[in-house]
C-alpha cells in the first residue's frame, strides 16, 4: 500500500530538498526527456521560476503530441451534501447548519435531463458527502445506473470504498473515481479532518491502491492548494503517488488536479498560503513535463483567464457550467453550495471560447459499446 511508501519519504527532507534545488538542477531536468520525482521537485521550485516561459513551450508541445488539442468537457452533479466529517475547509462539514439533501433517483434523473438541455455532455462526475448509512454502495450503484442512461461516461467522487465495492460499481456502469487526498501532510492531516470517517489518514491515502486493484479504468488524484503552506511538497507528494500507482496499476489511466481553496459557505478557516497563479501555472507545467500522458485537469474552481490560457499549454481536461449543489441544475437551483465557482459561463460560451483558442471541446470520449459483456470478454 502506498501509506507504506509514504513511511519512506520524510515532508521536512523532501522541503529542504526542493528549496535546495538550483539552477543547474532546474536546466538539467529540462534537457531530460523521461523525468524522476527528483526533476520534478526541481521543475516546482523557486529556482525554476526564471525558466517559467521555456517551460511553458515544453509543456505546449508535450501536451499536443500526445492528446492533440483537444479539451475533454465534463459537468458535476451533486447528489447529496449529506456528510459526517468534520473538515474545517469545507462547507459540507457536519456541524455546518445547513439543509441537507439526498437525491432521489427520480431527482437525480431530473437532474441529467436538465444538464443535457446545457450542452451535449457525455461526462459526468457524481459527487457526494460522506454519510454511507444514508448514501451508501447500493444508493451510489442506483445513481450510477440512473446517469449511465444518460451519460457515456459515469465517475464518481465520493467517500472512500472497498476494493469489492468499487468493482460492484463498475457492473453499474462506472468508468472512473476521482478523489482528493486534500494533504498528504500525515500530522497536518489530522488537524483538518478532526472527525469522522475521513480522518482515517491511512484508509484515504490507500483508497487509490483499492481502486487500482479492482481494475477501476480511470483515476483521477489531487491535493488542495493552500491547505498547506509547503504546497510545493505536496504535489511531490502526489508526483511519488502518481508513479507508485502508474507501476503498480498500469492498465489504468490517471489524472491530476490542482485545485486552489476556494470559500466555503458558513466557514472562516482561511487557507495557509495563497497559490498564485503563476505558481499554478509552473505547477502544470511541470507535471506534463514530468508525465506527458496524464491527463491534466482545471475545474470552475479557477477564473475564467486562468482557465482559457492553460488550456492551450498543459490542460486537456475542464468543466463547465458547474453546480456545486445538490439538485443546482433543476431540483435545489437555490440551495447553499460547497464553495464558490469563479467560472460562472455557460457551457455553450466556453465552448464557444475554446474554439476561438484553437482547442477542440470533446463532449464524448468513451463509448457506450466499450460496456457491453461481449466487448470486455474480447
Amino acid at each position: 500500500m502506498f501509506s507504506d511508501e509514504l513511511l519512506n519519504i520524510s515532508w521536512d527532507a523532501t522541503t529542504e530538498r526542493i528549496k535546495g534545488m538550483r539552477d543547474t538542477d532546474v536546466r538539467r531536468a529540462l534537457g531530460k526527456q523521461h523525468l524522476d520525482v527528483s526533476d520534478f521537485m526541481a521543475l516546482v521550485s523557486p529556482a525554476a521560476e526564471p525558466y517559467l516561459e521555456t517551460m511553458a513551450r515544453l509543456s505546449k508541445r508535450y501536451t499536443e503530441e500526445r492528446f492533440g488539442r483537444i479539451i475533454s468537457m465534463f459537468i458535476p452533479l451533486y447528489i447529496t451534501n449529506s456528510c459526517t466529517n468534520s473538515c474545517i475547509y469545507c462547507g459540507f462539514h457536519r456541524t455546518n447548519p445547513m439543509p441537507r439533501t439526498i437525491l432521489t433517483q427520480k431527482q437525480i434523473d431530473d437532474e441529467c435531463v436538465a444538464i443535457k438541455k446545457l450542452a451535449p455532455f457525455e461526462n459526468i462526475l457524481l459527487v457526494t458527502g460522506e454519510n454511507p448509512a444514508k448514501a451508501g454502495v447500493d444508493y451510489l450503484a442506483d445513481a450510477i445506473a440512473t446517469a449511465k442512461r444518460h451519460f457515456a461516461n459515469v465517475k464518481i467522487e465520493v467517500m472512500p470504498l472497498k476494493a469489492e465495492e468499487y468493482e460492484f460499481l463498475t457492473h453499474s456502469g462506472l468508468n472512473g473515481v476521482i478523489c482528493f487526498q486534500e494533504t498528504y501532510h500525515r500530522e497536518n492531516y489530522k488537524i483538518y479532518h478532526p472527525a469522522g470517517m475521513k480522518s482515517n489518514f491511512e484508509w484515504r491515502v490507500n483508497g487509490f491502491d483499492r481502486m487500482g486493484q479492482a481494475g477501476v479504468h480511470s483515476i483521477g488524484m489531487g491535493a488542495l492548494l493552500g491547505l498547506e503552506k509547503e504546497w510545493r511538497t505536496d504535489v511531490t507528494m502526489m508526483a511519488y503517488h502518481l508513479r507508485y500507482l502508474q507501476k503498480h496499476y498500469w492498465r489504468t489511466k490517471y489524472s491530476v488536479n490542482f485545485p486552489r481553496m476556494r470559500p466555503a459557505c458558513n466557514e472562516g478557516f482561511q487557507p495557509n498560503c495563497f497559490v498564485t497563479d503563476k505558481e499554478l501555472a509552473q505547477v502544470t507545467f511541470a507535471m506534463r513535463i514530468f508525465d506527458h500522458d496524464v491527463d491534466i485537469s482545471y475545474s470552475t474552481r479557477e477564473p475564467e483567464f486562468i482557465r482559457d490560457h492553460m488550456c492551450t499549454l498543459g490542460v486537456t481536461t475542464m468543466s463547465a457550467e458547474s453546480k456545486v449543489n445538490p439538485g443546482g441544475y433543476h431540483t435545489y437551483p437555490q440551495a447553499l453550495v460547497q464553495f464558490d465557482v469563479s467560472d460562472s459561463r455557460t457551457a455553450k460560451d466556453i465552448n464557444r471560447r475554446l474554439k476561438e483558442l484553437g482547442r477542440e471541446p470533446v463532449w464524448k470520449d468513451w463509448d457506450t459499446s466499450f460496456d457491453h459483456p461481449a466487448c470486455s470478454a474480447r
